[in-house]
């Protein structure tokens, strides 16, 4: 650990165990006043829980930490905001049906009257750069609109450490300008920022020093702007990986067909579909980018069956699949990985063995006349720990207790092994570090390989630029025309994502001019 004299916060020998895993292991770190300071590591090395320790969320088991020099023991996050640590976590907490001002009053301790409140939040969010309408509906508002809420509502505390857990997951890159302008500004004027991603580009761009966990330890600590992304990487995994490696394969016929889907959203605040289509063939993947809350949810649900379309909006193998559940399509062969794992991909408190049942009992055969087989369902649990690399003492274990990126792993994993010949997954590298991502996405690969028609939904476009075949777009509900992923730039991208669709070169030069002319 460097040198203590000036510090904000000192971490030494904190130490947290849970049965049958030491979350934290002696760690120990510091961060001086105004430093951007990464937390970097596997999923399940610790992070979490370090975090939150900080936070007055967990009470470690040995260890001490100082604040400004004095000890420093939160009981509750309420203690630790009024020592002036503040935190953003990777899932929101705000209520949809209330305006940004409720939702900021609700987080503080003593909120002022609504009036003054709502002048504070313009004046805040103004300065640094995050604008917000303290009257807007929070359902209302874009992903990236929803964190600034959490960080005003912070940064109204006026904090001396800001703690932020992946916070450019659900973010558009534009987005991520100006989350990073912000930091910047908050950082010159003396807030430390204690900085959870496994975006290692943006770590190198950001901030001023990491510490490297892997397995509840510290193994390294390094200056990111020294290190490439890479170095950073085999850093927290302790060894050298390979990036998904994209062989060329034959394409069949297409195996899912959608045509002119329309369709309203379930959630009031949701986006409804509006005359989606396209096809996908055998062995190939299709990528579908756009900002969140464009349709994602929506149109994974009337793939998955969740939601039921009209006649003939939906085809599988030249069959309307339209009015069938998730079981039925499933049968056939059709599988599907949604965005939220704790909840909806997965149920929070059944054993992760319970959880591979959920879904596997049809194409694993896990039940027999009504009875379910415990014996083959653990067994393919087993099968998803190990072929995925999730870190968990075993398939017992509830499916809250993993980490988000271990869940994630176990949710694809459990899809992707049950041998798919249509596969759709909605953020499918979402919170996990740079090994596992490139593990899922070669999984995805692989099964493309195989034969399967594969759709991948995410807002990560290196991502869907590394694995996709085809590129479209969704913006309010509606799809743009797909497009060969290969020579396609992150210009035409942009302009697709903010809804030209269909556009074509002759479109985009054309939209080129015009803005050269209008500048």
């Amino acid at each position: 650990m460097r040198q203590a004299e000036g510090m904000l916060l000192e971490v030494e020998g904190l130490t947290k165990a849970y049965p049958g895993v030491v979350a934290n292991s002696g760690v120990s770190f510091a961060v001086a006043p105004g430093e951007v300071h990464a937390l970097l590591g596997e999923n399940g090395a610790g992070k979490s829980t370090l975090v939150k320790t900080v936070y007055g969320l967990i009470r470690p088991d040995a260890g001490r930490m100082r604040l400004e020099g004095r000890d420093y023991a939160p009981a509750s996050p309420s203690e630790a905001r009024r020592a002036g640590v503040a935190m953003v976590f990777q899932h929101f907490s705000l209520f949809e049906a209330l305006g940004v001002a409720e939702n900021v009053a609700l987080g503080m301790e003593t909120p002022p009257p609504m009036r003054e409140l709502s002048g504070r939040i313009r004046e805040v969010s103004q300065a640094y750069g995050l604008p917000l309408d303290p009257e807007r509906l929070v359902g209302d508002l874009s992903a990236g609109e929803r964190q600034r809420v959490e960080i005003v509502r912070c940064l109204l505390q006026d904090p001396k450490l800001l703690i932020m857990d992946e916070p450019t997951s659900v973010l558009t890159p534009q987005e991520v300008e100006i989350l990073f302008h912000t930091l910047r500004k908050l950082s010159a004027e003396g807030t430390a920022i204690l900085y959870i991603s496994h975006k290692l580009e943006e770590i190198r761009a950001l901030c001023d020093a990491a510490t490297i966990l892997r397995h509840g330890k510290v193994v390294a600590t390094c200056d990111p702007k020294a290190c490439t992304a890479r170095e950073m990487a085999e850093m927290m995994v302790g060894a050298s990986f390979a990036a998904p490696a994209r062989a060329e394969r034959p394409r069949g016929a297409p195996l899912v067909e959608v045509r002119g889907l329309s369709m309203p959203s379930a959630n009031p605040f949701g986006t409804p579909l509006r005359e989606v289509s396209f096809s996908v063939a055998a062995g190939e993947i299709l990528g579908i980018g756009g900002v969140a809350g464009n349709g994602q949810d929506e149109l994974l649900a009337a793939l998955s069956g969740e939601a039921r379309a009209a006649p003939g909006a939906i085809r599988f193998r030249g069959a309307d699949i339209g009015g069938l559940g998730p079981v039925e399509r499933r049968r056939l062969g059709l599988c599907a990985a949604p965005e939220e794992r704790l909840g909806h991909a997965a149920a929070p408190d059944m054993s992760l063995t319970e959880n591979a049942l959920l879904t596997g009992v049809v194409r694993e055969g896990l039940a027999t006349r009504g009875f379910v087989d415990w014996g083959r369902t653990r067994g393919f649990a087993e099968r998803i720990i190990r072929a995925f690399d999730v870190r968990t003492p075993g398939p017992g274990v509830a499916a809250r207790a993993l980490s988000g990126g271990n869940l994630q792993k176990f949710v694809i994993g459990r899809e992707v092994l049950q041998r798919p010949e249509a596969l759709v997954v909605n953020q499918p590298t979402w919170g996990v570090d740079a090994a596992a991502a490139a593990a899922i996405r070669q999984a995805l690969l692989d099964l493309a390989s195989g034969g399967a028609a594969v759709i991948v939904i995410s807002q990560d476009l290196d991502e869907l630029l590394e694995i996709a075949d085809r590129f479209a777009a969704l913006n309010e509900g509606r799809l743009s025309a797909p497009r060969p992923t290969q020579g396609l730039s992150l210009e035409e991208i942009g302009l697709m994502m903010g809804g030209a669709h269909g556009m074509h070169e002759a479109d985009i030069a054309a939209a080129h001019e015009a803005e050269a002319h209008a500048g």
